[in-house]
């Protein structure tokens, strides 16, 4: 089932059928773009959508999407193609926000929630084959002091999580289940849950948890069996803060959230807001978005977009989101 970032006709709007996808431009992270097996993935899906057409550029995290973005458009580009895992997608979404220009992700990182809420297969040559098929929808992303994210937004212990994952990735590669390993070490060195001030749609909100997390992402939320993908839907935040004090609490948490039988209440609280301010206790905090993490200063806003990205969806996925 479709289940986009935004995915209800007052969130989505059809664009004209396109004649094709144009000159295309495949953006690819230069952190993970050049191993072997993702140049090859990426040689296959350019591949598909033809030589002719496409034509590859590299990004490093280190210097500003805009500017190779705003290169593919100068070059004529008419399709943007972030090749990457989740966080790649954000970067590239957030230089193609309100650009004249579609905006596809060709998945070739760790979990990928975004290509897939978006209905493309998992496997980067089936994602480029489906692309020839898209068609282009305009949807709302989640930004967070001024800053795009598609899936989720958190502060707290997920954030620390993708610090210690960074280390395990580095000694033994880029798994899944050294992901997994890697929030087991976390967790083991919890210490004690955040103090956090949040005003969520004028309503003031006192609440010391381990995890804020921030959501737009229907898809993810659903693949956990978590509450709010309504709220999606309709262009607002599934803000889901955590409840636990200790260890114990945080593997019991875990371990329903990986059997879809997280409960809202007894294992965390659901807002739905459109949209929310977050001051923490010090002035600067580590906050994760898509995968990425960056220390920011607080207080931490979140918006919608006033701009729309205009993403491809298969056919599929497209009459669902107009059903």
């Amino acid at each position: 089932m479709y289940q986009s970032p935004s995915s209800v006709p007052d969130a989505v709007t059809e664009a004209p059928a396109p004649q094709g996808l144009g000159q295309i431009a495949v953006i690819a992270n230069t952190a993970s773009g050049t191993n072997a097996m993702d140049s090859a993935a990426i040689d296959r899906a350019i591949d598909i959508l033809g030589r002719d057409q496409a034509r590859l550029y590299y990004w490093s995290p280190k210097d500003s999407p805009e500017t190779v973005v705003r290169k593919a458009l100068l070059d004529g580009a008419q399709t943007i193609v972030a090749a990457g895992g989740d966080g790649t997608a954000m970067a590239i979404a957030g230089a193609a926000l309100g650009q004249a220009c579609t905006f596809g992700a060709l998945p070739l990182g760790t979990f990928n929630y975004f290509a897939r809420g978006l209905g493309l297969p998992e496997e980067p040559d089936a994602a480029a084959r489906a692309m020839l098929d898209c068609t282009p929808h305009d949807i709302r992303v989640g930004t967070v002091n001024g800053r795009v994210f598609l899936n989720n937004a958190s502060l707290g212990i997920y954030p620390s999580v993708l610090k210690r994952r960074e280390t395990v990735y580095r000694r033994w590669g880029r798994h899944r289940i050294m992901a997994h390993w890697s929030v087991i070490q976390t967790f083991l060195r919890f210490q004690r849950p955040m103090r956090l001030t949040l005003y969520a749609d004028g309503q003031t909100i006192e609440r010391r948890t381990p995890l804020l997390f921030v959501s737009r992402s229907a898809f993810q939320l659903e693949r956990f069996g978590l509450k709010g993908g309504d709220v999606i839907s309709h262009d607002g935040f599934a803000v889901l803060i955590g409840r636990g004090d200790t260890r114990l609490d945080l593997f019991r948490t875990a371990f329903r959230l990986v059997s879809q039988t997280a409960e809202p209440g007894r294992d965390y609280e659901f807002l739905p807001v459109r949209s929310l301010d977050v001051h923490t206790e010090r002035p600067r905090g580590l906050i994760a978005y898509d995968g990425e993490k960056a220390r920011q200063v607080a207080p931490f806003r979140f918006r919608m977009s006033t701009q729309r990205l205009t993403v491809l969806l298969p056919p599929e996925a497209a009459r669902e989101g107009a059903a």
